[in-house]
This record gives C-alpha cells, structure tokens and sequence, in this order.
C-alpha cells in the first residue's frame, strides 16, 4: 500500500481531515518564510538606526533624513524615535510649555508608535500558535474515525484479519503523521519568532526610555523639524 493509495482511498472525513492539515501546513509555510524575512529586515534596521542614533550627530538631521522621503517604509526603532521627536518639537514651538508636560506627551506619543511596532512584530504568531496547538488533536481525529472505520469493517466481516483492517489503521495513522507533519514546524517558528519579537520589543522599550532621558537633560530647545 502506498501513501497515495492510502489517502485516496480513505474515508471521506478522514480525507478532509488531511485536505485540513495540509492547507494549514501550507499557510503555515508561507507565513513562516515571509515572518524570517520581514525579522531578518527589523533586526537590521534596528542595528541601523541604533549606529546613526548614537553616533553622536545632530537629532535634528537624523529625524530629518529618517523622516525623508528617502527612507520608504520607516517602521521599528526609527518610528518610535520620529513619533518622539515630532511631538517634542510641536511643542517646543509652542513657546512656555511645562516641561513635565512635554515630557509625558512625547512619552504617549512613543508608546502609542511602540504598540504598533510591537503588533508588526508578532503578526502571524497567533496563526502559527493555533497551528501548532491544534494540529496534533485535529490529526487525532482523523486517526480515531479511521479506527472506528475499521473495528466496523471488522465487525461485519465473515472472516476477521489482519489485512481487512491494516487500510483504515494504516490511513488514520497518515492523519496523525500529517498532523504532527503540520504541527513541529508551526511550533518552532512560533517559540524562534516570539523569541526575536521579545528581544526587539526590548530593544525598542530600551530605547524609548533612553531617549526620553536625553530629552529630559536637555537644556536647551531641540532644533525645529519641519
């Protein structure tokens, strides 16, 4: 018996059980491949940004190029960083403004930014979470309709064998292997993902805070960003 003869000769349950695997398996796929490029693309921004921001340069010129038509798609580090600095130069163009009150403003400003930055990160996490959580129980499923399939064969067969009831064990094993098949690698990039998407939400948390001390010593007005 081979597995395509399995699978085509299943149940019809059974075979949308599998149909149901393979389609998440799939998903699971493409989401996995295009989360470890857009990853590998924060990861580098980040150290980008971070080599610009502490390199001792004028503020003002670095919101002014990354906030330039230049720089297409400002998103992690650089977002936080230019939400930041465009609500304190709002305000610093205001004139007498409290400096505590700028202070939380340009804070909120930097939250908000550093939510959205976080909800990019784990886009597809729950996708692959669900995956790799319910493919197993679906895959057994499938394995315990085969198995019923067969006692029943069995029941009313004349003469009970081995070989009566090996195609419905044999195709509800097939379930389960395309459930774990479906399930380890959704796993996987669910905990590499979660891990990565944790360590940037620091890095952006840390950051956030850095740069509300720098303003905070600041004595001076920042330079205007138009």
């Amino acid at each position: 018996m081979s597995l395509l003869t399995l699978i085509t000769q299943a149940s019809l349950l059974v075979q949308l059980v599998m149909l149901l695997l393979l389609l998440a398996s799939v998903v699971s796929w493409t989401m996995i491949f295009s989360k470890q490029s857009s990853v590998r693309m924060a990861l580098r921004a980040a150290d980008d940004f971070e080599d610009d921001f502490w390199s001792g340069g004028d503020m003002g010129t670095l919101y002014q190029d990354w906030s330039s038509n230049r720089r297409k798609n400002v998103n992690g580090m650089a977002a936080i960083f230019t939400a930041g600095y465009r609500e304190y130069t709002r305000l610093s163009g205001k004139g007498a403004v409290d400096r505590g009150e700028m202070l939380d403003a340009v804070h909120r400003a930097m939250r908000v930014a550093l939510s959205r930055e976080v909800e990019a990160l784990e886009t597809h996490l729950p996708f692959l979470a669900t995956v790799g959580s319910t493919s197993p129980y679906i895959g057994l499923f499938g394995t315990v309709w085969g198995i019923m399939n067969s006692f029943r064969s069995l029941g009313v067969a004349q003469q009970a064998t081995i070989a009566s009831v090996a195609p419905g064990i044999a195709e509800a094993l097939v379930a389960t292997a395309m459930g774990l098949f479906a399930a380890i690698p959704a796993v996987i990039a669910y905990n590499r993902f979660s891990n990565h998407a944790d360590r940037l939400a620091s890095r952006y948390e840390t950051f956030a805070e850095e740069f509300i001390s720098i303003v905070n010593r600041q004595s001076y007005p920042l330079p205007m960003a138009s």
